[in-house]
C-alpha cells in the first residue's frame, strides 16, 4: 500500500538541526556589529554594550534548544529580546530570533503560546514607544504588529496544511483498505460459498448417486481452482515494487459467464437479459459491475434458497443499469449476521457516484439493482423513486 510523501509539508528545518545554528550565527554576527558602533575612541565598551551583548548571546544560544524546548525557549528570546532593547540603543537585528521561533510555534499548532508572546511582545514595544525610549516610535509598534500577525498566520496555515495532508493520508489509507478489503471478500467469499453448496451437495449425493457427487467434487476443484487465481491477482495489488507484475486482466462483465458457470454448478438457474448499445463501460465500472453480480449470485446460492436467477443488464451512453432477481427468501430477518456482502456492493456503488438497492421482491424473491454512472456526478444519486423508471427492472 503506498504511503504519501508529507515531507513538503513538515516543519522548517527538521531532521536539519544546523538550521537554528546558521540563524543564531548570523544574528549573533549582525548584532556584533551593530554593537561594535558603540564602542569608545579607545575600544573599550561600555558596561551596558557588554550586557547586551550577553542578552543576545544567551538569546541566540537558547534557539539552539527550540526543538527539546519549544515553548520554553519561546518565552526567553521574547523576554530576553525585550531585555535587549531596554539597555542597547542600538536597533539590532535580535528580535528575527522571537519571529523565527513563533513561526515554528505556529506551524506545531501552538497558536495560544504564539498569541501570548506576540501580544507581550507588542505590549513591551509599546510601552516603549510611551516613554520615548530610543528609536521605538508609534510606527515601530504597527509594523512590528503587523510581522507578528502575519508570521503566526503563515505558521498556522501552515500546520493547517500539514493537519489536511496527514487526514488525507489516513482517509486515503482506510479507502485503500477497505478497497482491498471488498476485493478478498468477493472473491474469497464467491468462491468458498459456492464451494460449500457443492460439498453440502456431494456429502448428500455420496451414498445415494456416486456419480453426481463425482460432478460436485470436479465443481469443486474447478471453483477453488479459479478462486486461487483471481485470489493470486487481487494479492497483487500488495506487493513490491520490485515484484512481478500480475498478468490476470481485470475482471469484468465479459467474464459474467463464468460466474454463470460456476452458478450452474452450485444448482442456480441462471439467465442474462442484456440491453441497450451504449459504449463499454469504463474499467472501475466494469470491475463494480462484476463483483455486484457475484455477491448477487453468492448470496442466492448460499442464504436465499433461491433456483432461479435473473441477471438483467442496461447499457446506454451514461450508465450501467443492472438487476437480479432470484426467486428465494431473501437474506434472514436477522440481515445475515456478520455479512458485509450488500455493504461492500453498496459501497462499491456509491464509489462511482451511483447507488444501489438490495431487498425483497414484490413478488417474492430478492432483488439487486444498481446504477453505475460512467462518469462521477456532482452529487450522488438518490434513493430510487416511486416513478423511477429503471431499464434493468422487472
Amino acid at each position: 500500500m503506498p504511503h504519501p510523501d508529507l515531507s513538503r509539508f513538515r516543519e522548517p528545518g527538521v531532521g536539519v538541526p544546523h538550521v537554528e545554528a546558521a540563524l543564531a550565527l548570523v544574528v549573533l554576527v549582525l548584532v556584533g556589529v551593530a554593537e561594535g558602533q558603540r564602542l569608545g575612541p579607545n575600544g573599550q565598551a561600555s558596561a551596558a554594550s557588554v550586557s547586551a551583548w550577553l542578552i543576545a548571546v544567551a538569546v541566540c544560544g537558547a534557539l539552539l534548544l527550540r526543538r527539546r524546548y519549544p515553548v520554553a525557549v519561546g518565552w526567553c528570546t521574547v523576554l530576553g529580546t525585550g531585555a535587549y532593547y531596554l539597555v542597547s540603543t542600538v536597533d539590532g537585528p535580535l528580535v528575527l530570533v522571537p519571529v523565527a521561533v513563533l513561526y515554528a510555534l505556529a506551524s506545531q499548532g501552538r497558536l495560544r503560546a504564539c498569541v501570548a508572546m506576540a501580544v507581550v511582545m507588542v505590549i513591551g514595544v509599546s510601552a516603549g514607544a510611551l516613554a520615548g525610549t530610543g528609536d521605538i516610535s508609534g510606527t515601530a509598534v504597527f509594523m512590528l504588529t503587523g510581522w507578528l500577525v502575519a508570521v503566526v498566520a503563515l505558521g498556522a496555515m501552515r500546520h493547517g496544511r500539514l493537519a489536511y495532508a496527514e487526514e488525507h493520508a489516513r482517509w486515503s489509507a482506510a479507502q485503500e483498505r477497505l478497497r482491498i478489503a471488498r476485493e478478498l471478500h468477493d472473491v474469497v467469499g464467491h468462491t468458498m460459498s459456492m464451494i460449500n453448496v457443492q460439498a453440502s451437495a456431494a456429502l448428500h449425493r455420496l451414498t445415494k448417486d456416486p456419480s453426481q457427487a463425482e460432478t460436485a467434487l470436479a465443481a469443486i476443484k474447478e471453483g477453488s481452482k479459479e478462486g486461487l487465481r483471481e485470489l493470486r491477482a487481487t494479492l497483487g495489488m500488495l506487493r513490491q515494487v520490485d515484484e512481478e507484475a500480475p498478468t490476470a486482466p481485470t475482471p469484468g462483465l465479459a467474464g459474467i459467464n463464468d460466474l454463470i458457470a460456476s452458478a450452474t454448478r452450485a444448482g442456480l438457474d441462471v439467465r442474462v437479459d442484456e440491453r441497450g448499445a451504449g459504449p463499454s463501460p469504463p474499467a472501475a465500472v466494469d470491475l463494480a459491475a462484476y463483483r455486484i453480480v457475484q455477491e448477487s449470485l453468492t448470496n442466492a446460492a448460499r442464504h436465499s434458497g433461491a433456483r432461479h436467477v435473473t441477471i438483467r443488464i442496461h447499457r446506454d451512453d451514461r450508465q450501467l443499469t443492472i438487476g437480479i432477481e432470484d426467486d428465494g427468501r431473501g437474506p434472514a430477518p436477522a440481515g445475515n449476521a456478520g455479512g458485509t456482502g450488500i455493504a461492500g456492493m453498496t459501497e462499491r456503488a456509491r464509489a462511482l457516484g451511483g447507488m444501489l438497492s438490495a431487498r425483497p421482491g414484490p413478488a417474492g424473491g430478492f432483488v439487486v439493482r444498481a446504477r453505475l454512472p460512467f462518469t462521477v456526478p456532482d452529487k450522488p444519486m438518490d434513493d430510487w423513486g416511486a416513478d423511477d423508471q429503471d431499464p434493468a427492472g422487472g
